[in-house]
């Protein structure tokens, strides 16, 4: 115990109404990446919002080399050697890499901001973290994982010993991953303490020394990464056995629902794929492949220069979101947050707001209507929510991504076009988006998923369409699936 770097004793953190930890256990040592497990509302962000001086504790004691400290604020906390790489990047994409890194710690000749200084010291940091890049370049020129870099690069100059890494992984390639990783061994050979937390299994059996769950605000166990496996957490994380994880009855897909033919875009070339009722049709391929933009285009969101959408048989005279619903075709976009939903809003609102036209007619608001319509998203969805008054900013994202597909399914649609539906929510709630998919392609609805998870696109799909560099470069049915054709088609080669 003696030789911890971290130590989080008997945690305790209570809001109004609700016990958001209760008597929290945590500790990491020097070189160790412990992984942090729970579904979403466990308390993870809670925890480690108390341990960067945003939150102070109504309870227990944190100990950092063996020292007891209280933070006031997050000054205290990076004073002390703990720094924060968001899942949503902190960086001010107008200033330099320098000035990002050095940010309200400008260094000055006299009274003078020294860039040229800046400059200097930036780079070695970068080259710490692997990163070959001008300090001097503005960061809205550098690509996900390269801001990610300048982010470590950033804790690195603030003396971090203690670093917390909150979704790491969600927006970056590949091998945007792969450089991460090498980062994080060179840190652990550093002494660095990493919290590493995450909702890709794969990657805390990659990474981590030891993994902790939580639920429900609790400490419920921590396990050598070595000693433990997927299920085991699983359970741990749930309370229960999830006995079905992914849930697909493969049945015999129907007429054809949704035809794209040759259509090209800035980010997309001669696309064409077809889509039939009760059929998944995945789409799979690195960032930048121009997936999420052709199903943007597709839809009527984004501008395309050449071909045609066909939906049910009929030409899409005019590719126009409210035209493409009104057809019957619909798209779950990737960000809820910033695209799918009015987060400031309450369930009801969100959930009722692509069918107004219902529920209001003649400026009178059927009331016994739009309670229906709620009602019946709640109970199918099995979303929890205390009252449809609930703003949605304050569910789980598991809850948030089931009100968005709520939205959509109160449309009644032919075609769902899911975009990364699972992305950033818990196991057991991607286990009942996985549910959900699988009864709505029992109904005959055609489903085309983009997804980045290999397991799911494999576990999910009938056929799958793999895109590579704005080209679709593969179509497989379920039986050539494997992970070794999948990238091939994806990478090259």
């Amino acid at each position: 115990m003696s030789g911890s770097l971290l130590r989080m004793e008997k945690i305790s953190k209570i809001f109004p109404g609700v016990k958001a930890l209760n008597k929290v256990d945590l500790e990491l040592d020097p070189g160790e990446v412990l992984g942090i497990l729970g579904e979403n509302g466990a308390g993870k962000s809670t925890l480690m919002n108390v341990l960067g001086g945003i939150y102070r504790p109504d309870g227990g004691k944190i100990y950092i080399d063996g020292e007891e400290v209280a933070f006031s604020g997050v000054l205290d906390s990076q004073k002390r050697g703990v720094s924060f790489i968001h899942q949503e990047l902190a960086l001010e994409p107008h200033l330099t890499v320098s000035e990002n890194i050095f940010l309200g710690r400008e260094r000055k000749n006299g009274f003078l901001v020294s860039r040229k200084r800046m400059n200097e010291e930036a780079k070695k940091y970068l080259k710490f973290v692997g990163l070959d890049i001008d300090p001097a370049n503005n960061v809205s020129r550098l690509s996900m994982g390269q801001q990610q870099m300048v982010e470590i690069a950033k804790a690195l100059s603030l003396n971090a010993q203690i670093i917390v890494m909150d979704e790491p992984t969600s927006s970056l390639s590949e091998n945007e991953v792969k450089t991460l990783f090498e980062t994080i061994h060179t840190l652990k050979g550093h002494n660095v303490g990493i919290l590493y937390i995450s909702h890709k299994m794969s990657e805390i059996f990659d990474i981590t020394d030891r993994v902790m769950v939580m639920r429900d605000g609790c400490y419920i166990a921590a396990k050598k990464t070595k000693e433990t496996n997927a299920d085991e957490l699983i359970y741990m994380m749930v309370g229960r056995k999830l006995e079905s994880y992914y849930v697909r009855t493969f049945n015999k897909p129907e007429s054809t629902a949704l035809e794209v033919k040759n259509m090209t875009g800035n980010a997309f070339r001669n696309a064409s794929f077809s889509v039939k009722r009760g059929e998944v049709l995945g789409f799979y391929g690195l960032i930048g492949a121009g997936r999420s933009e052709l199903m943007q285009a597709v839809v009527g969101f984004d501008p395309h220069s050449e071909g045609e959408v066909w939906v049910g048989g009929k030409k899409v005279e005019k590719t126009d979101p409210i035209v493409s619903q009104k057809m019957g075709m619909v798209l779950v976009p990737e960000s809820r947050k910033t695209q799918g939903l009015f987060l400031n809003n309450t369930v009801g609102f969100n959930m009722t707001i692509a069918v107004l036209d219902e529920f209001i007619k003649n400026l009178r608001v059927n009331r016994k209507k739009e309670k229906s319509i709620i009602e019946k998203g709640v109970r199918d969805l099995k979303i929890k929510t205390p009252s449809a008054q609930q703003l949605v900013c304050n569910l789980s994202g598991g809850n948030q991504q089931k009100v968005v597909l709520a939205k959509w399914l109160a449309t009644a649609p032919e075609v769902l076009i899911l975009d990364e539906p699972t992305k950033g929510i818990d196991v057991g709630a991607k286990a009942e988006i996985y549910t959900i998919m699988n009864e709505l392609a029992k109904m005959g609805i055609a489903i085309v998923m983009v997804s980045s998870e290999l397991n799911e696109i494999i576990n999910m799909c009938d056929r799958l369409a793999v895109m590579r560099e704005g080209r679709i470069t593969g179509m497989l049915d379920r039986r050539e699936f494997a992970q070794e054709a999948i990238l091939k088609y994806a990478i090259g080669g």
